[in-house]
């Protein structure tokens, strides 16, 4: 599991070193580590880490040790990798038409996020629509795209998939 986690530790040689190397006792992989030596809380500076742990008990674990060596956690939390999808559909399409599109595509999948932006109708009776949606995984994001594709395929819709990853 990846975690990020904000710790704050004494402003003195040597702390940072304590705050990095129960994590890999704990036989984790830091993948990024910011030192902001200008947030300065409680005579304490902030650290910002990115690491991966196999389990949830090596992170009991690893609070643990900070604790014994006086750091200190201000938020700690899993990250989750997520999958984007961005598409703009151009047609006669109704904000409910849409919302009921997604709604499908939502219940079926799950989403993490999504965002839609609508234009006002153009002259020709037709309006856009922008979505921006993020998915837990990859083949959730593919079954997602399918569809879309699917469901606008009759409608007289033109559905142009962004070029995010």
């Amino acid at each position: 599991m990846r975690v990020n986690a904000d710790l704050y530790v004494k402003d003195v040689p040597g702390q940072l070193v304590a705050a990095l190397e129960p994590v890999s006792i704990m036989e984790g992989n830091i993948v990024g580590v910011v030192h902001h030596r200008d947030q300065v809380m409680n005579d304490r500076i902030g650290i910002n880490i990115t690491f991966d742990l196999t389990d949830k008990d090596r992170l009991e674990k690893l609070m643990a040790i900070w604790k014994d060596r006086d750091v200190r956690v201000s938020r700690i939390g899993s990250v989750v990798e997520t999958f984007p999808m961005d598409y703009l559909l151009i047609g006669q399409i109704s904000p409910s038409q849409l919302e009921t599109m997604l709604d499908e595509v939502r219940d079926m999948l799950g989403m993490e996020s999504l965002d839609i932006r609508y234009s006002s109708v153009m002259e020709s009776g037709s309006r856009t629509a922008l979505i921006n949606a993020k998915f837990t995984s990859e083949a959730n994001l593919r079954k997602a795209e399918d569809l879309i594709q699917e469901l606008v395929r009759d409608k007289d819709i033109l559905a142009v998939r962004g070029l995010g990853k």
